[in-house]
This record gives C-alpha cells, structure tokens and sequence, in this order.
C-alpha cells in the first residue's frame, strides 16, 4: 500500500470517527483547502525573498503545519472525486513539458500562452 493510500485510509476513518463524512462534499474540501493555502501564504506575507529561503526554526514549523494541512485536504478531496493524484501528477508533467519545452523557455517565466511556435520572445 502507498504512502498516500494509508494517509487516505487514516483520513478516511478519521472522518468516519468523528461522523464527519456528512460535510467532507467536494465544495467543502475546496473551501476548506483555500483557507488552509490561505494560512501557508500568511507567515510569508510581509518577509523578504531571502528571508522566505531562511525561515526560522518556528516559523519553518508553522509552514510545514499548513503544508500538512493543505496536503490532508488535498489527499481528502481527491479521494471524494475517486482521483489518483500520483497518476494525476505525472499526467500534469507531461502536459507541461509539452507547454514548456526546457530548450524553448529556459530562463523564462512567460506563461506558455505568451509565446508563440515555441519562441519565448514572441
């Protein structure tokens, strides 16, 4: 069993023990999973570049709290939906290496939408 199969089982009965299912919908995960982003954002708001690249032992522990939650609510939502993130995450690679050929865009932060024939400076 994968790593995410048992946090989706433990999440799955974490649920069920507490009689929650009722209000784990697929548009209660979203919104719950904005706020969670939400609070991932909240430690970096006002900080530096460097300073985001060099966060102290607290504030580092509160990030990785709010990286659990948002990966929790994730693993929940897609479970609703019956979606395979590890095979939904590969598919998205693939895609974006079509969309962003490494010898066409490097160096670049050009939406793909902003190029055309694979030339960057377009």
């Amino acid at each position: 069993m994968s790593d995410f199969e048992q946090i989706k089982n433990k999440l799955r009965d974490f649920a069920s023990d507490r009689d929650w299912d009722q209000f784990h919908s697929p548009k209660n995960l979203v919104m719950a999973l904005s706020v969670e982003v939400a609070e991932l954002v909240e430690p970096f708001q006002w900080m530096s570049e460097e300073g985001s690249k060099n966060l102290s032992n607290d504030t580092l522990d509160e990030v990785a709290d709010e990286i659990a939650d948002v990966q929790l609510y994730l693993i929940r939502l897609a479970d609703k939906l019956g979606v395979d993130i590890l095979k939904a995450v590969d598919n998205k690679i693939e895609k974006n290496d079509t969309k962003y050929p490494a010898d066409k865009v490097r160096g670049s932060s050009k939406k793909y939408t902003e190029y055309k024939d694979g030339d960057i400076n377009n």
